[in-house]
């Protein structure tokens, strides 16, 4: 049996994990949440030729996501390392390229 203080910090790293998990990659919310990332680390993003790359069916969901994270981008925004800001730039060129 674990003792008390064990089970409850398991219990909180799997609640982490549950709640802290973002959109997967390749889904339309995972591009939304990059090209708004992208906004928030102050890159040049080409939103239109991403949208342009998606089927007619996903530019709906990509809008109303990307809308979801601007909102939530401008309420609370994020400085961006240079680390993270090299690794979003990538995937945005990924995303234009797709």
């Amino acid at each position: 049996m674990l003792p008390k203080p064990s089970l409850a910090a398991a219990l909180l790293l799997g609640l982490t994990a549950c709640t802290s998990a973002g959109p997967i990659p390749g889904t339309v919310e995972y591009a939304a949440a990059t090209v708004s990332r992208g906004y928030d680390c102050g890159l040049r993003v080409d939103r239109g030729r991403i949208i342009a790359r998606l089927d007619r069916q996903e530019r709906a969901a990509f809008v109303a996501a990307n809308a979801g994270y601007a909102v939530r981008s401008y309420k609370a925004p994020h400085a961006c390392g240079s680390a993270e800001r090299e690794r979003v730039q990538g995937e945005l060129a990924a995303l234009s390229r797709r």
